[in-house]
């Protein structure tokens, strides 16, 4: 029988995970992915949960979300950059 040179169906492809990068960080027990992001291509404004400011469209900032597998991209948060440095003190500032 002749060699078949098609991939097969139930192979694994992985994910390209371009662009920025991201670290995993510990906040109030849970571990949480931190993605840092340049603001280059944001076209929304974002309002932050540490001080409830408004992140506008081409502001550095961070975007956040549980590290448990569970959610989606409604869990994601988007943080000033100071704001989530500043998450432990319980002072937050843009």
């Amino acid at each position: 029988m002749p060699r078949s040179n098609r991939r097969r169906r139930d192979e694994h492809r992985p994910l390209a995970l371009g662009g920025s990068p991201q670290t995993r960080e510990t906040w109030m027990g849970r571990a949480w992915i931190v993605r840092r992001l340049t603001g280059q291509t944001s076209t929304r404004v974002y309002t932050c949960p540490g001080c409830t400011h408004e992140i506008q469209p081409g502001t550095p900032h961070v975007v956040v979300w549980p590290d448990d597998g569970l959610g989606g991209a409604d869990d994601r948060r988007h943080w000033h950059s100071r704001c989530w440095q500043a998450r432990d003190q319980g002072r937050y500032g843009r």
